[in-house]
């Protein structure tokens, strides 16, 4: 099930499903120790003797007010005569989430209403050795384990503090859980409980005659009890409504910081943009850690998740955010990677976001002998996008400590990983993590990270070594030209085995990733051979149905919901297609159609904004992870290049885009073109 309304501050983040309920809960590391493992924290009404857990008979609209990290959540059900609107934050200061519950009475008499809301924590993702306990000093229920600490209260405009609470087990000795004990409206008042835990609270709301009144509900996290006691007392002194507006305030101050001229976009495809640029942030952790998703539903399918960083995705989406005009969050990521790379250069399959190795499926022995077992194009981008990071900020200061651990340690890790006969980059697993070979879309990154290494090296004086990654990436682009265009195809291939033998072992299956073909500098996007690969992968993988939208390749059978179909529609696929659409473009009106995918995309996103991985190709229905970092980064840097071009084509036609773009896309850019000759 997506989660629609992510909420965070790069320590606290909290994800609710369709139907409003928390089911993530991480601290103080985003997508790392998830407190809630994916369980609900159900949230009930009573009202007149009738007792009901929000739930699929419950209508929900769940949104964000404009601009913010703010939920707005709509509540009714045909068997209660009110209505319910929610806020729901996280401070951007303090580790504190906040909901504001405001109860509209429809009826024309006086009403009590009391709200139930249920925690059931698994303190480090397991329910083993937890506590729950009633604090008298604060009024709270305080749940522990080790050094975490989230302390549950609230209060209401009826009454101060909590109505009722209970506390008790779940999941042992036939009980199912402490929620049960809502159902009849009368709350136990048992005030500890140990091992397998959960809560409930209480919050009582008087209502006038056709009146509305409010409660609020939140949960401060720390590592002992001091702390968490200390926020309890802040949101207290402060108020929730103020922290509440504090947070959406310092959001939209947040992205008013850049203006891009987006009234080149369509409306839609403006809000998403913005919408974009917030999800972004709650994915991003402190310590630099650009997390992929958040979605503890999707452990259903292999028994582990996105919360990890692999640093494809997240240079990525580092560069979507240097484009937009954020560079503080990419420089924290650079920052990581130069912590977590080998000395021999490379970058391994994933990582956790404390820098340790995460989970991998791929292997350090083919069954022939060792391999390394990484996708070489995670290694190259971080390079590569580390460039354009420079190009646009110039932050020398920043680049000095990352030139020799990083930057020359991957690239001399790309120049010796190479096969000599042929001159391309040795295997690896390809981006989808399913195939190891020679791959177009490596090939084409390894080159980018060349060059942005050969770059780096010019500017800072080192020519020697310049030179001999310039030489290496030109090499590795003759290579590309003789074995990976295919004159029986038309097009270039996907990927090919042993590019020494006759003939080669070619996979000929169209893939959307051939976008790397140009993505990174490798060749033009109106090279010939680039248009015919294009053409063929929008004829092979655009989706004939009414949805629409393109394929990642031919036959892809993860998640796939149609046996008639080649594949799902997925985000980053079809906004790779409107990317070349817009590089390509020679006039004004050659934007029509790249506008018209970027206005898909925006009509495919849920009614809060947010992009999952991929689509049902029939009815539109997110699949797998949602949020996915990736689509919305994507959609960010096509939303960019679709602003420059625009800009460029008219001619740069008023100030405010003319400082924008000379920002943006200065001369030195220009630098990654031609670059690498062979002399």
């Amino acid at each position: 099930m997506p989660r629609d309304i992510p909420v965070g501050n790069n320590k606290f983040l909290i994800c609710f499903d369709r139907d409003y309920l928390i089911r993530d809960m991480y601290f103080p590391h985003v997508g790392q120790e998830n407190h809630s493992n994916g369980n609900r924290f159900r949230f009930g009404i009573l009202m007149d003797g009738k007792f009901s857990w929000i739930d699929r008979a419950w209508r929900k609209h769940l949104t964000y007010e404009e601009d913010t990290l703010v939920t707005r959540v709509r509540l009714s059900h045909p068997d209660f005569p009110l209505a319910l609107t929610c806020r729901d934050t996280v401070d951007f200061h303090e580790n504190i989430y906040l909901r504001e519950i405001e109860v509209h009475n429809l009826l024309s008499e006086k009403r009590t209403v009391e709200v139930f809301l249920c925690q059931d924590f698994d303190l480090y993702g397991n329910s083993v050795g937890d506590t729950a306990a009633y604090d008298p000093r604060s009024g709270g229920l305080v749940h522990y384990k080790a050094s975490r600490y989230f302390l549950v209260n609230g209060s209401s405009q009826t009454l101060d503090r909590l109505s009722q609470f209970a506390v008790g087990n779940k999941g042992t000795g036939g009980k199912e859980g402490t929620f049960k004990d809502a159902e009849d409206g009368r709350l136990s008042g048992n005030p500890i409980a140990q091992g397998s835990v959960d809560s409930v609270v209480s919050l009582r709301i008087d209502l006038e005659a056709k009146g509305s009144s409010s409660a609020y509900y939140w949960i401060c996290a720390g590592e002992d009890w001091k702390e968490v006691c200390r926020l309890d007392g802040l949101v207290k002194h402060k108020h929730p409504r103020s922290l509440i507006q504090r947070t959406a305030d310092y959001w939209k101050l947040w992205l008013k910081k850049e203006n891009p001229p987006l009234d080149y976009l369509p409306k839609a495809v403006q809000m998403l943009y913005n919408r974009s640029l917030l999800v972004l942030r709650t994915h991003l952790d402190s310590q630099g850690g650009i997390i992929a998703g958040n979605d503890s539903d999707v452990v259903a399918y292999n028994r582990d998740t996105y919360s990890y960083i692999w640093p494809r995705d997240a240079a990525l989406v580092a560069n979507a955010l240097d484009l937009a005009g954020y560079p503080m969050a990419p420089q924290r990521f650079y920052e990581f990677a130069a912590r977590v790379i080998e000395k021999e250069g490379y970058l391994l399959h994933k990582y956790n976001p404390d820098g340790t190795l995460a989970s991998s499926w791929h292997p350090w022995f083919d069954g022939a002998g060792p391999q390394l077992p990484i996708q070489e194009d995670e290694t190259a981008l971080v390079i590569w996008a580390l460039w354009q990071h420079f190009v646009l900020y110039r932050d020398i200061e920043f680049i000095k400590p990352l030139y020799r651990g990083l930057i020359k340690r991957a690239a001399d890790f790309m120049v010796s990983y190479r096969d000599e006969k042929s001159g391309l980059p040795s295997p690896s697993y390809d981006l989808w993590e399913e195939r190891r070979g020679v791959l177009t879309y490596t090939v084409g990154a390894v080159f980018g990270g060349l060059t942005a290494a050969s770059l780096f090296c010019n500017v800072l004086g080192e020519t020697d070594k310049a030179e001999l990654y310039r030489k290496s990436a030109a090499e590795i682009r003759d290579a590309a030209s003789r074995h990976l265009w295919r004159e029986e195809l038309g097009r270039f291939c996907r990927m090919m085995n042993n590019p020494r033998k006759d003939p080669a072992e070619v996979d000929t299956r169209c893939d959307a990733s051939l976008w790397g073909l140009f993505a990174f500098g490798m060749y033009t996007p109106d090279d010939p051979r680039v248009q015919a690969t294009m053409d063929a992968l929008h004829q092979k993988l655009w989706i004939p149905s009414s949805v629409g939208g393109m394929a990642r390749y031919e036959e892809d059978d993860y998640y796939r919901a149609s046996r008639e179909l080649t594949g799902n529609p997925w985000f980053v696929s079809t906004l790779w297609f409107a990317d070349y659409l817009i590089r390509k473009a020679a006039a004004v009106e050659d934007l029509q159609e790249p506008e018209k995918i970027l206005e898909w995309v925006a009509q495919q996103a849920l009614p809060s904004g947010v992009l999952a991985e991929q689509i049902h190709p029939l009815t539109g229905e997110p699949l797998s992870v949602s949020p996915l970092t990736w689509s919305h980064g994507t959609f960010v840097s096509v939303a960019q290049e679709y602003m420059r071009r625009m800009s460029l084509l008219k001619g740069i036609a008023d100030e405010r885009s003319r400082d924008w773009i000379g920002r943006l896309f200065s001369s030195t850019c220009k630098a990654i073109h031609g670059s690498c000759r062979v002399k």
